[in-house]
């Protein structure tokens, strides 16, 4: 049986909505730990790829923001799954450019 990885716990409530992410932040700002802090980076992300879509389903193109809205809820529960068991993987491309672009949470 794999072992819990640190901060598996903060990375699980990553995901549970924004208010999760922004709990976890402040419980990994204590303690850092790489595995909270990757999975909070990529839900960051996810957020803002969920804000975009929003706005476009609102001020561009209705068809075109449902199809973001629901590919972003799909990265979300496919990175929820990743962070309960014990993987510090998420979406293949935006999880590593999410990465580095987000250093200001780490």
């Amino acid at each position: 049986m794999n072992k819990a990885p640190a901060g598996k716990t903060k990375a699980v409530i990553a995901y549970i909505t924004f208010i999760g992410f922004f709990i976890a932040v402040t419980m990994n700002k204590d303690k850092p730990e790489a595995f909270a802090t990757f999975h909070i980076k990529n839900m960051f992300g996810l957020l803002l790829m969920l804000l975009v879509a929003v706005v476009t389903q609102f001020h561009i193109n209705l068809l075109a923001g449902d199809i973001l809205y629901w590919i972003s809820v799909a990265f979300w529960a496919f990175s929820l799954a990743m962070a309960a068991t014990n993987k510090k993987a998420g979406v293949p491309f935006l999880s590593r450019k999410f990465q580095t672009w987000f250093t200001f949470l780490g």
